[in-house]
């Protein structure tokens, strides 16, 4: 097995159990290796710290599968930590009884470069490094193991995968399609889920306990739902009972996606529901010359900074938005607003929230926070250092 040796007090990460070893880090390499093969990571005096996934084409030059150098890295391996992960969510009570669950969380779960959600009784798994791509057999063969599912649909079409040198892959590795399809029963309110061409795997997990959240907000209120995608905010607050529910969205496949879902729903009030095939931004200024306001507003835009290069030009965007969001709320009325982005922290996110409330001359006050740190089991974009974070405020 080839030997990874690092720069000298490079191993400090390392000691802090830190799991990604990135190209500056590495003195030399010793021994052959290919994309995703296991190395042993060696301090500069020769201990053996840890094996990890090697990676000649990415920055991150190795990932690590275990802190334990004398742990063998094998189909035993993914076996035992695929079955661990299984089994910390099934011992969540706040999981009990959900459809759409993330199994495996990367770096969260030991397995880094591995995603795995679950709807029902189908699999999607998402491999974005070059150590999770070379173990794809067993990581799949452990989680229908682990999981008893009937089938197994492979997204590895990230843009992070060209980083790791690694093709785009997709496509069914164990079982076949649906012929009804793949959906869930999410908190009372049926969706399907559009696992071969939908964002991630398909569907935005992490927003379960905020669409719940909204359920219990709207009852009676006008709501709109900007960037709405397929429509899970909105089928919660016509659930909830919302007066009306305005959802808009620039794609019209993701709309017309939102629509089949309310048509799953039959006891929802359709005639309530309104979709509009818009640019969020223009419709809300369009909204603002015509006089219309709103008791609920939910912004969940898409990334606006992948990096924090891009924190700058996404904080204007971010600030324009919320600002023009404010300017549509009902006095008492609330605004539900959402950032996805690695680049914007949770404390910046604060201040651009704050000051687009100032700017729009209403004062804001954040009554409950709904994400803060990446801790919850279902948060998504970890292993590109993103995760949700959402603001609940209210206008006086």
């Amino acid at each position: 097995m080839a030997e990874l040796i690092l720069k000298s007090g490079k191993e400090r990460s390392l000691f802090r159990r830190h799991p990604w070893i990135f190209e500056s880090s590495v003195e030399r390499l010793e021994g052959r290796a290919r994309p995703g093969d296991t190395v042993i990571i060696l301090t500069p005096d020769g201990r053996e710290m840890a094996r990890g996934a090697y990676s000649p084409s990415s920055q991150i030059r190795c990932r690590v599968w275990t802190f334990d150098p004398a742990e063998t890295v094998d189909d035993a391996f993914f076996k035992r930590r695929v079955a661990t992960a299984v089994g910390r969510r099934k011992a969540l009570p706040e999981l009990a009884g959900q459809e759409g669950v993330r199994l495996i969380h990367a770096e969260s779960d030991g397995l880094p470069g591995v995603i795995a959600d679950q709807y029902g009784d189908t699999l999607v798994v998402q491999l974005t490094s070059a150590g999770a791509d070379k173990w794809r057999k067993a990581l799949v063969g452990a989680l229908v193991q682990a999981t008893g599912c009937a089938r197994v649909y492979e997204r590895s079409d990230s843009e992070v995968r060209t980083l790791e040198g690694l093709e785009k892959v997709t496509g069914w590795v164990h079982g076949e399609a649906p012929a009804d399809g793949v959906g869930i029963l999410e908190n009372g309110v049926r969706l399907g889920i559009d696992y071969a061409t939908g964002h991630k795997t398909g569907f935005y997990l992490d927003q379960r306990e905020n669409r719940q959240l909204l359920g219990k907000l709207a009852a009676g209120k006008s709501v709109l739902n900007c960037f709405c995608y397929t429509g899970g905010f909105s089928l919660q607050a016509l659930k909830g009972g919302a007066a009306s529910v305005l959802s808009i969205d620039s794609s019209g496949p993701a709309l017309a996606r939102a629509q089949a879902n309310l048509a799953l729903n039959p006891g929802l009030p359709a005639e309530r529901a309104e979709w509009q095939e818009a640019d969020v931004f223009q419709a809300l200024r369009e909204f603002r010359k015509e006089g219309r306001s709103f008791d609920l507003i939910v912004l969940d835009p898409p990334k606006f900074a992948p990096s924090a290069a891009h924190a700058r030009r996404a904080a204007r965007a971010y600030k324009d938005i919320n600002m023009l969001g404010f300017r549509l709320l009902n006095p008492g009325g609330f605004l539900m607003t959402y950032s996805c982005s690695g680049g914007i922290g949770l404390e910046l996110f604060q201040q651009i929230v704050a000051g687009a409330a100032l700017d729009a001359a209403r004062s804001a006050r954040i009554v409950r926070r709904l994400a803060g740190a990446p801790d919850h089991p279902v948060a998504l974009d970890f292993p590109e250092g993103e995760y949700l974070k959402g603001l609940l405020c209210q206008a006086d």
